[in-house]
């Protein structure tokens, strides 16, 4: 397949199966021994499988039932796909500890697809989500300051 093809694949693994949550939709897209690495490499294992990352969509969508997913730019190259994303969603189960808050949450990420005969068989996922985490009230450091962060956060001046 060409790269305007291994596009299209990405395109419709969000469109057709993420964002409407049709997690029986994965096989049309992605490999059955498709793995997914984490965006930090040793920060967690790989997920091996279509039914671990079915698992795994199933468990996020739990958090985020409403969860929607935008592509900013996507870019191809032999056979790899690199996206530029933007997630919205409504926090609505537990995420790393913290429990539903029902906060209003938009975060981004870059994730890199690798594709052979018309499906995704490796996945590098890689998003904020220390950003996600202090939108629903955790942040690694509770002490943090600064007119930056006050801002993205829609908090008022000092």
């Amino acid at each position: 397949m060409g790269i305007e093809e291994n596009k299209d694949v990405v395109l419709g693994l969000v469109a057709e199966c993420i964002n409407p949550y049709r997690p029986d939709m994965l096989e049309r897209f992605v490999g059955e021994d498709i793995r997914v690495h984490p965006g930090t490499p040793g920060s967690g294992p790989d997920t091996e499988g279509i039914a671990p990352l079915g698992e795994a969509v199933d468990r996020f969508r739990g958090t985020f039932p409403d969860l929607h997913i935008e592509f900013d730019q996507l870019v191809g190259e032999g056979d790899l796909v690199a996206a530029r994303w933007t997630a919205t969603g409504t926090h609505s189960g537990p995420l790393a500890g913290v429990p539903a808050t029902g906060a209003a949450v938009r975060w981004s990420g870059t994730d890199v697809y690798r594709l052979s005969e018309g499906r995704i068989v490796e996945w590098w996922r890689n998003d904020d989500f220390v950003w996600l985490l202090h939108q629903v009230g955790r942040d690694l450091d509770p002490d943090a300051t600064g007119p930056r962060r006050r801002a993205l956060a829609g908090e008022p001046r000092p």
